[in-house]
Parts: C-alpha cells; structure tokens; sequence
C-alpha cells in the first residue's frame, strides 16, 4: 500500500533513538525527509547529536532519502522555532510533526520533588504543546493542511502503580491536547491523532524490564513485550493521507493491555 509520503517533510521529536529512531526509518522508508530532533544539555552532560548524526547518515543509504540531525529542546519555545526553521531551510515547509520526546523518571508520588514533577510535565505535555502550536501556526498562516501525531501510553488511562504518576498525569494530558486540537483545527485540514505504545524494547524501558521482564509481560495479553518498530508503522498511517477519515483519535498499540 503506498502510504503517499513519498517527498513529505517531517519533524519527529526524540527522533535519535528508540521508537523516535524507528519512527524516523519508517517514514523515510515511505520516501518521507525527516528532520531527526535530539536533545543537547552540555550543561547536563546530554548530547545525543551522534546517534542523530548516524541515524541521518543511516536513512540515505537505506532509503535513499534525506534526512537532518536537528537539534532542540522541546520545552524552550525558542528551541523549537528554531528546529522548525532549520527542517524548513533544508527540506521545505513541514507537513508531518510526530511527537515523540519524553521521559519516564521513577518516583513515587509521597517521594516526588516538585522539580522532578516540573521537568516531567515540561518535557511531556509542555514541549508538545509548543511543538503542535509552532506547527499549526505555520500550517493556519500558508494555508497548508498538516499531520500531527503525539505519542502517549497506556499509562494515560491505567495510571501507575510503580513510581510513574508524573509520567501518566503527563500522557493523560497529552491525549486530551491531542482531542482538543483536533476538534479546534480539523475545519483547516489539520489531523491530530495519538497513540498510545505499552511496553517496548526501548532504552528508556531497559532497566524496568531487567529488572523484572516478567512482571511486564503478564499483564500483556500477547505475551511479549512489542518492538518498537511496531509501534512505529502505526504512527506512521497515521502521519499518511491513508488515515484521511482520522483525527482526535488514540489509537492503542499495547498488545492488549487496553482494550476498548
């Protein structure tokens, strides 16, 4: 099935590793230039800007299309206009914004400082809204119909039971931004779609699943945790014109620990 994304230009958020990484290496394998967004702290010590760099490098030779490390973090409006300007320097107007970045620290809530709350939230829920604004404020300006897709968890609609409340207040919040900017832009072209991923063989879930896979693994109907390149073919449908009949939407990708 072509998915029509053949020459489309997309930014994904996180896009240096994990299920950003195979969200990348989908969309490009449908032809798609993708502006790869890594997240640089050298205050921190956090420069994801090789894994960004290989990746790049990785998607030309495989797909034969382009694509650009582009630094940014996505809490800092200014960061994001600027990773806006420099996809569109390089690619073209932006038509597709998948929302990926996100942490997922451990602390439970009679534990929780109020800074690890903070960061989890402006990470989460408060970067996404930047990203989703700059995006329809170009889109709305041109007159160009877009693409968003935002990336939130079954912990959205389960909660947490093992120190993530920060991160599922962060998802449930994201899945109503997702619902309400569908409903205020779809007159002008613009879907915004969510999915929701269970558990993934991803750095952010390594140690969880070291630590006790099987814990993960009964509470998944299916029986196994996913690959993150299956939850990354579903974001890329919804990022093409084949999901033209979608929007406000949250599709679950957990292998059944959400059934509705």
């Amino acid at each position: 099935m072509d998915l029509k994304l053949k020459d489309k230009v997309a930014i994904v958020t996180g896009g240096s590793r994990g299920l950003g990484a195979a969200i990348c290496l989908g969309l490009a394998a449908e032809g798609a230039k993708v502006a790869i967004n890594y997240y640089r702290d050298l205050d921190q010590g956090v420069d994801l800007v090789d894994e960004a760099t290989a990746l790049a490098g990785r998607i030309k030779a495989e797909c034969a299309v382009d694509a650009i490390p582009v630094p940014g973090n996505v809490a800092r409006a200014a960061d994001v206009r600027q990773m806006f300007a420099l996809a569109e320097t390089a690619f073209g107007p932006v038509e597709v914004l998948v929302n990926n970045a996100g942490v997922w620290p451990t602390a439970y809530v009679k534990d929780m400082t109020e800074q690890q709350w903070n960061t989890t939230q402006q990470i989460n829920l408060t970067g996404p809204f930047l990203t989703c604004r700059e995006a329809v404020r170009r889109w709305l300006d041109s007159g160009r119909p877009g693409r968003i897709v935002n990336i939130t968890s079954q912990a959205a609609f389960h909660g947490s039971t093992s120190g993530h409340a920060h991160y599922a207040a962060s998802k449930a919040g994201l899945v109503a931004l997702t619902v309400s900017l569908a409903r205020e832009v779809a007159p002008h072209g613009i879907h915004v779609n969510a999915v929701a991923p269970g558990m993934m063989c991803t750095d952010m879930a390594h140690d969880a699943l070291q630590k006790d896979e099987q814990r993960y693994i009964e509470r998944i109907p299916l029986r196994r945790v996913a690959g993150a390149e299956e939850v990354a073919g579903v974001v890329v449908f919804l990022a093409s014109q084949r999901a033209s009949y979608m929007t406000g939407a949250t599709v679950d990708v957990t292998g059944g620990m959400l059934m509705r």
